[in-house]
């Protein structure tokens, strides 16, 4: 770490502690709760927000959160959002899709933030003398691919180029990474710099990038994070720039060289994209879920899979986690609690969900190790945060089988037929493998794979008096009491 960097960290630092108890004196006292909800693309991100929000304000069925299943929650409802610079998470305009359309809403793109504010009974005879309990629940929802971005502070140009070429070399991604690779095949990162020849570099990585991302592929290590979901920079050079093929003992860059060029606009990426958010939105964070679409990985085989591991380690490397006291939190943040959550069970029967699990803790042993030698908490779970399907026995040749039931999004095709969003199928999704191991064993055999159907979100069931009910979910309660249950006591 250069005197520069570390003078940069110090001073952010300090910069922490003071909004931290200007947080907490704008407040009033009342405890708040940072939650980060991140994961990769198409992890369900919006989704969970969603039906947590949609849960807790309408009294939904949590018996696995202590506080809802005891009756103490007395209010939940939402409150102006304490950073006025921040994009407001849209719940409103995500429930009516799900409600009123019966469709899945848009996934993150920005950072956005909304605040909760539960009123609770306290479990504890004197605090409930002393009247009702509050908590702000601050949830900032942000893509999991800016995540990627955070080791970048520490690196360099040629550092970040050696290793982005050496995955795209990879024999996963030599492939879709070909017209990049053949676009840089004939540069001196030496020459002098040309701005078509830099817009063309970046076009090609951006588009090689993507492409790693379709389905079927599922690769997950895809930094620049920014170079998919630019927004408002789309087109700047902090935006314009693609990894070299630079030589071990290049030295420094010649001045007015294509090299030097691109080193300027990847300092100024970090600069002007990476270190504002971790600085405003992430070294905030009290709370972590991590949201991961492990059975995209599992059907698109052992490199996608392999993928994931890497990016889920260098995602919990960027955390700042350890355990901080309530009162020292004052003055400073840290991530106590992490918690990486599959997403999808609905698409697997039951009897698959701790197979599901159970590859997802294979898949952040790493990362588990790590933060549980800071001193967090971690856990791992499989859940729906709206569950799309139900359960059922079906007969198929004399034999009763387990499936899933649910109505197939317009347009989904089911062994050769496509449906038109109002046919409800039974469907056989395939299981998961009793030893997670075999998955990452080397030369595994890829699984057979789950099948994948993309279902409407349910309609909402009604009572025999008339009230409708909240949204179904997996698992949706257990997550909500290790994210904050403990501060509802």
């Amino acid at each position: 770490m250069t005197r520069k960097t570390l003078l940069s960290r110090l001073s952010d630092e300090v910069r922490y502690s003071v909004d931290n108890i200007a947080e907490t004196v704008s407040d009033l006292g009342t405890p708040t709760v940072r939650l980060g909800v991140t994961g990769l693309s198409r992890a369900g991100k919006t989704v969970f927000i969603t039906a947590l929000i949609h849960n807790l304000v309408n009294g939904g069925r949590l018996p696995m959160l202590d506080a809802a299943a005891e009756g103490r929650i007395a209010r939940a409802a939402l409150e102006p959002q304490p950073d006025d610079d921040v994009p407001r998470f849209d719940v409103e305009a995500h429930v009516d899709t799900l409600l009123k359309e019966r469709d899945w809403p848009q996934s993150t793109r920005q950072v956005s933030e909304l605040r909760l504010t539960i009123t609770f009974e306290s479990a504890h005879f004197l605090s409930r003398a002393l009247g009702r309990g509050k908590l702000h629940l601050d949830i900032v929802d942000y893509p999991g691919e800016w995540l990627l971005d955070l080791p970048l502070l520490d690196k360099d140009f040629a550092t970040f180029s050696r290793e982005a070429l050496e995955r795209a070399r990879q024999d996963a991604r030599a492939p879709i990474a070909r017209p990049f690779l053949d676009a840089l095949a004939d540069i001196d990162p030496d020459t002098e710099a040309d701005e078509t020849t830099a817009r063309d570099l970046a076009r090609h990585y951006t588009a090689y990038l993507g492409d790693c991302r379709a389905e079927g592929r599922a690769l997950s290590m895809l930094p620049p994070g920014r170079f998919l979901m630019p927004g408002d920079l789309d087109g700047s050079p902090a935006l314009t720039f693609a990894p070299l093929d630079i030589a071990p003992d290049a030295g420094t860059a010649p001045p007015g060289s294509l090299r030097a060029m691109m080193e300027r606009r990847y300092e100024a990426y970090k600069k002007h994209v990476v270190r504002p958010f971790f600085r405003d939105h992430f070294a905030r964070l009290d709370r972590q879920i991590v949201l991961v679409d492990a059975l995209s990985a599992l059907n698109a085989g052992p490199a996608a899979l392999a993928d994931l591991e890497t990016a889920l380690s260098e995602i919990l490397a960027a955390f700042r986690p350890g355990r901080v006291s309530r009162l020292f939190s004052i003055l400073t943040r840290r991530i106590d609690r992490i918690l990486f959550a599959a997403t999808k069970a609905d698409h697997l029967h039951r009897a698959d969900h701790d197979r599901l699990e159970a590859i997802l803790r294979r898949l952040v042993k790493r990362a588990l190790e790590r933060a549980h030698y800071s001193g967090a908490e971690v856990d791992v779970l499989a859940l729906a945060a709206i569950r799309a399907t139900r359960e059922a026995r079906v007969t198929h040749d004399g034999e009763a089988m387990p499936a899933i039931l649910g109505t197939p999004l317009p347009g989904e095709r089911v062994n050769g037929e496509t449906y038109d969003g109002k046919t409800e199928i039974a469907l056989f999704p395939g299981d998961l493998p009793d030893d997670p191991e075999t998955v990452f064993a080397p030369g595994a055999e890829p699984q057979p794979p789950v099948r994948f159907v993309r279902f409407r979100p349910p309609e909402l069931q009604t009572t025999a008096e008339g009230l409708k009910l909240s949204l179904p979910h997996i698992r949706l309660d257990r997550a909500l009491h290790f994210l904050f249950g403990d501060y509802l006591t």
